[in-house]
């Protein structure tokens, strides 16, 4: 039986059985019997159906996917193969040495939870946690409750170019982020949890509604994750407190949530940094409909309905460990928030580069930088840091009268931050109350964009900040703006050279600079700046 992924967009809105009736039967026997001989698994395979699977989307098939897992872990390990069907099923439960091979037409649908009172296994039960289960949101701290989890285990796959489909999966928002739903026996919220991990490989499959996460990687080594397409309702993949990560390939569309967002959260119960990770060739958005990417039609959302166009890459905001020798390079934002990364728990972060990349209509910063000092954690952890970034050839449309954002908080300077070839296309038009502002430093609130409010800058707003240099940077805005194109305060050492900025507004020439607390400052080879240096500005307007 093959499975058209555009009919799952049709199912979701009206439920499978009325949609499809034909698929609400059990497979006959000698239907059952020729997809299982037709089964291009390798000799080595345990075909689910050759354990009870029926995989007609109606019967439940958890008991038999989990039951070839277990035969293959018995036997040393080998591939559990899914053939074309819909295999609705609760909790699967990965062990070491496994390949889960969803081949085209396969599906996993996530079973909705039973009703109270009436009879049904469920997802399994989140499993306790310690006393740092207040430092991370409660998606965070448990894995157990997946349609698809393992812990302690390592060399492991899922592979194929079936579909994961997160239908029964709750999203923790369900009555104002109820989290007594997502902890009520029986409810399932990730698609994928992984825990203390090593040796694991995702790839080429898709993911429609998966939940809370996608994916949520917690302790996991040596991880790759290529050329999935994550279709979802809110965060596409979480990669937390995780070593030696590939993520490849990938087409993420996230509207209410993050798309590809490494953290480093408490949730082990001790801080542990991400680290040696590159994030290459991805292309992340919020923009368009849920399940319209997995079936080709990309629609964008009606006017006014209720979206966030998150759809980003982002580093945080559970930041208690670190991020460290990091790589993204080669992606797309489109119709999404911009880049993030955060320091907001006691993070290290350093040895960071942002390269390559193009974003167009971006909902907010193009690039949102934060070392903060919300501290959510254990009493003694001190405020991190962030050092060392390379943030090159960057390309941005489209985006809103928010500028780019790079600031620390006093006290703690953001460290070593090196920007070249950068075009932002902003869209301007802010009034001359704004050009006049100084923010607040809101040391301890939640990091957004928006944290701030109302920003004096077209180009970048920069605050605390030590050792700048920025080279071959334009920004242009599509409506006139009285602020300058750079505001900084607090910044030890900055130097600009060859920019291009808007010359004038509708009142003026417009500064390019408001320079406030500013030690060792030069500009030059800049077409229409003066070259200008000093080395101990109170304030001042260029």
């Amino acid at each position: 039986m093959s499975i058209n992924r555009r009919d799952l967009v049709t199912w979701a809105g009206a439920g499978l059985a009325a949609t499809l009736p034909a698929l609400a039967q059990p497979l006959s026997a000698s239907a059952s019997a020729k997809t299982a001989t037709a089964s291009t698994a390798p000799a080595s395979g345990f075909n689910v159906r050759h354990f009870g699977a029926v995989g007609d989307g109606k019967n439940l098939d958890s008991k038999a996917i989990n039951a070839a897992i277990e035969a293959a872990a018995d036997a040393g390990g080998g591939t559990v193969y899914f053939p074309a069907g819909v295999y609705a099923s609760y909790s699967i439960r990965l062990k070491s040495h496994i390949t889960l091979y969803l081949d085209q037409g396969a599906v996993i649908l996530a079973e909705s939870t039973p009703h109270e009172g009436t009879t049904g296994e469920g997802y399994d039960a989140a499993e306790p946690q310690g006393a740092w289960e207040p430092y991370q949101d409660y998606g965070h701290n448990h894995w157990h409750n997946s349609l698809i989890w393992g812990e302690n285990i390592h060399d492991i796959a899922i592979l194929g170019q079936g579909l994961i489909w997160g239908k029964g999966l709750s999203r923790g928002w369900e009555k104002q982020l109820d989290l007594p739903l997502s902890g009520k026996p029986g409810v399932g919220n990730k698609a994928i949890a992984l825990k203390n991990c090593h040796n694991v490989l995702l790839r080429d499959f898709y993911i429609l509604q998966g939940g809370w996460f996608g994916i949520l990687a917690t302790g996991v080594d040596n991880l790759t994750i290529d050329n999935l397409t994550i279709d979802t309702n809110r965060d596409g993949m979480d990669i937390d407190c995780c070593n030696n990560v590939r993520v490849s390939n990938c087409t993420v569309n996230s509207p209410w949530d993050d798309g590809i967002c490494p953290k480093s959260s408490y949730a082990l119960g001790y801080a542990r940094i991400t680290e040696n990770v590159t994030i290459t060739n991805c292309f992340v958005t919020g923009g368009y409909q849920l399940g319209s990417v997995i079936d080709g039609t990309w629609k964008e959302h009606e006017p006014g309905q209720k979206v966030y166009k998150n759809g980003r890459i982002k580093f945080g905001t559970e930041s208690n460990g670190g991020f460290r020798n990091i790589t993204v390079s080669n992606c797309v934002f489109d119709k999404s928030h911009g880049f993030i990364l955060e320091s907001e728990d006691g993070a290290i972060c350093e040895d960071i580069t942002l390269t390559n990349i193009t974003m167009r209509d971006t909902a907010g910063s193009p690039i949102f930088i934060r070392l903060g000092s919300r501290m959510r954690g254990p009493k003694d952890a001190k405020v991190g840091y962030i050092r060392r970034l390379l943030i090159n050839n960057i390309s941005s449309s489209g985006a809103t009268v928010l500028p780019s954002i790079i600031s620390g908080v006093p006290g703690y300077a953001i460290e070593d931050v090196k920007i070249s070839d950068v075009y932002l296309h902003q869209a301007g038009g802010a009034s001359a109350e704004m050009a006049t502002l100084d923010p607040p430093e809101n040391e301890t609130q939640y990091p957004d964009p928006e944290m701030f409010g109302e920003i004096p800058a077209t180009g970048f707003f920069l605050r605390h900040i030590k050792n700048l240099e920025m080279s071959n940077v334009e920004i242009a805005t599509e409506a006139p703006d009285p602020r300058p194109a750079f505001w900084l305060k607090n910044v030890d050492g900055a130097d600009f050279f060859r920019l291009r900025v808007p010359r004038n507004n509708s009142t003026g020439p417009t500064p390019v600079f408001d320079l406030r607390q500013v030690k060792d400052f030069r500009v030059f080879g800049s077409q229409f700046i003066p070259d200008f240096a000093n080395a101990d500005i109170e304030t001042k307007k260029l």
